[in-house]
């Protein structure tokens, strides 16, 4: 008898050829988009003799490590119960550091790895917390700063564990209000920011027998992320939006908090992140989306490393995501729309650029879909940009469309690969995604301009960006569905509730159905948080009768067309028994529900059985629903 899994792969590989926009199009399989990927999550030993990375076993994803002597490959872990977080890394002693979250029990637990002699040790066991990395000490390598929430749910306090004996000591105590730390080339935690959810501090110390002074103040709406301390003075990197609309790489004295010069900025774009050598304290890069990524390099050798790898690999956008302690030998990912990328080991001191792996080898770049940044006036005039990515043929126009939504609101689309974007469009679809007001990477007054406007303005822009698709004859107004996850899935359910001549149905993955029970509910360590999604999206008191009229859950009355709806019972951000509710409320009123709740996932579906199940289900509802005829 066929397994589950089996089944579902048996079922998409069924039709192999399908007709779209007049050309034969392979129907390609539904597990070749969503199965885990086959090696990801490279890193490289500080000195340089091993590559390690993520790799299934049993469904499950284990450390796999590489000799880069003999070539050798040997599987570092065998867990068959939950998989290595992607967040593992090394140490400066060349040992593992490794995290399981343990969902069924609500419980984390940390283990060390000698290389030499394959050997794990348990390191820390805790329950219903959260760890992660503050930094690893070059000066001290059997020792890393962590935070953890284990003391107090709603903060972090900072320890130095000892990865050889697993012993702990405190470090910092939070007083209630530290969110982030950040650490001198020698480990020592000398700069702290501090939010009480509207407004935000960094403060300062000297040394780590002196207390820590605040020296710079802002509102929600300005920042300042501290990135590295330069190694002149007191002075330190940061990306600043004080005093401007785009954030920009700057530096700042630590002693008074005043902003010493401006490094690089862009008129037209955030800096979103930079690429910051530790070994050679300094700033090697800006980097910002546009319509495309853009880089703007500041040390020339580095500039030298990716025009070498770039004349290589033309047409890829590449990233060094990780290096030895020396320098010479790098970790590339490589990736464009249409590819979910590669990786690569490039050796500075000969040149060579050598093939690690493919995230995906199953997919043929030349059979996925090109991402084009499309923008639009919103009705107030203000311009939107996005993406659209059509089916392959000769089709121009009429298509059935798929809205996208993003999840944040703060948050945004971005150029390269998205597999539901590849699957959704390679199944006939053109897809839309929308960088609605709120997004980041466009200002300060962009952003704003999406302050308590997730029910109002923001989807104003969603829909208008709909009537655009149908004016310019992109979209075939009776073939349009919406899909998203979390804010996004609550923009699916925005939209088929107040819109609903726009739309033919809606996918909902980990939706937010009802702001009230969102931000009551929220887990003790967004705490710190709320004052600020209280001027962000609305006070449950002050803007009840706001956030009423726009939470899904009280407008069943509203919905009509069907709906799919995909939920882990272990996501922190999802009250379950509300979700069921809401369910059977929309079936009392006859509305075509199909619901489906896995109980030992969270918001992303990590197991691969139950990803295939679910897009299975998304292509059954889709083409029934919009009519889609092989």
């Amino acid at each position: 008898m066929l397994s589950r899994t089996r089944f579902f792969l048996f079922v998409s590989v069924i039709i192999t050829f399908f007709s779209c926009n007049g050309n034969k199009v392979r129907r390609i399989p539904i597990i070749d988009f969503f199965k885990t990927p086959e090696r990801s999550s490279y890193k490289i030993s500080p000195d340089g003799k091993y590559v390690s990375y993520l790799k299934p076993y049993k469904d499950k994803q284990n450390i796999f490590i590489q000799s880069l002597t003999d070539g050798k490959e040997h599987m570092a872990t065998s867990f068959a119960d939950y998989s290595v977080r992607g967040d593992y890394f090394w140490t400066y002693a060349n040992q593992l550091v490794f995290s399981q979250d343990l969902i069924a029990t609500d419980s984390v637990k940390m283990y060390a790895l000698d290389v030499a002699s394959n050997s794990i040790r348990t390191i820390l066991s805790l329950g219903n917390v959260r760890i992660g990395l503050v930094n690893r000490n070059r000066l001290q390598p059997d020792i890393i700063t962590i935070k953890t929430n284990e003391r107090d749910p709603a903060n972090f306090d900072v320890y130095r564990l000892n990865i050889k004996t697993g012993e702990m000591k405190t470090y910092l105590l939070n007083p209630g209000n530290i969110t982030d730390w950040f650490a001198d080339a020698d480990g020592r935690i000398r700069l702290e920011r501090a939010s009480d959810g509207v407004n935000e501090t960094i403060l300062f110390r000297p040394d780590e027998n002196a207390p820590f002074k605040p020296i710079i103040e802002n509102n929600f709406k300005n920042s300042v992320r501290p990135i590295a301390f330069t190694g002149v003075k007191n002075y330190f990197y940061a990306l600043s939006n004080v005093n401007r609309d785009k954030t920009a790489l700057v530096e700042i004295n630590a002693e008074d908090g005043k902003e010493q010069q401006t490094i690089f900025s862009c008129n037209k774009a955030d800096i979103a992140w930079v690429d910051y050598s530790r070994n050679k304290r300094r700033v090697e890069f800006a980097a910002w989306d546009e319509a495309m990524p853009h880089k703007h390099f500041l040390a020339p050798d580095i500039e030298q490393v990716y025009n070498t790898i770039q004349q290589q690999l033309k047409g890829n956008q590449i990233r060094v995501v990780d290096r030895d302690s020396s320098e010479n030998k790098f970790i590339v990912n490589t990736y464009t729309d249409r590819n979910p990328g590669s990786y690569y080991l490039y050796e500075k001191s000969s040149g060579k650029l050598s093939k690690l792996a493919d995230a995906n080898p199953s997919l043929v770049p030349a059979e996925l879909c090109e991402m084009k940044p499309i923008s639009y006036k919103a009705r107030d005039g203000l311009l939107i940009n996005g993406y659209l990515t059509l089916p392959r043929g000769d089709k121009k126009d009429n298509f059935p469309v798929v809205v996208l939504p993003h999840d944040g609101p703060w948050n945004r689309d971005s150029w390269g690969y998205d597999e539901q974007v590849q699957f959704l469009a390679n199944r006939g679809y053109a897809v839309f995604q929308v960088n609605y007001r709120g997004s980041t990477g466009y200002g300060k007054a962009f952003r704003s301009a999406g302050y308590k406007q997730v029910g109002g303005k923001i989807q104003d822009d969603i829909t208008d960006g709909v009537h655009w698709l149908i004016d310019t004859k992109i979209a075939n107004p009776k073939k349009i569905a919406i899909f998203g996850g979390r804010f996004g899935g609550f923009s699916a359910l925005y939209g088929v509730s107040f819109h609903p001549e726009l739309y033919n149905c809606a996918v909902v993955q980990y939706g937010l159905i009802n702001f009230f029970t969102y931000i009551k509910d929220a887990p003790p360590f967004v705490k710190p948080y709320l004052k600020m999604t209280y001027e962000m999206v609305g006070n449950p008191e002050t803007d009840a009768d706001q956030l009423r009229a726009i939470s899904p859950v009280f407008h069943t009355d509203k919905i009509k067309v069907p709906l799919i709806i995909f939920q882990g019972a272990k996501d922190q951000r999802a009250n379950i028994s509300e979700l069921n509710q809401f369910v059977r409320e929309l079936r009392k009123r006859n509305v075509d529900v199909k619901y489906f709740l896995k109980p030992n996932e969270r918001a992303w579906f990590r197991s691969e059985h139950n990803r295939m199940e679910m897009y299975t289900e998304i292509e059954k509802f889709l083409d029934k629903n919009m009519r889609v005829k092989p």
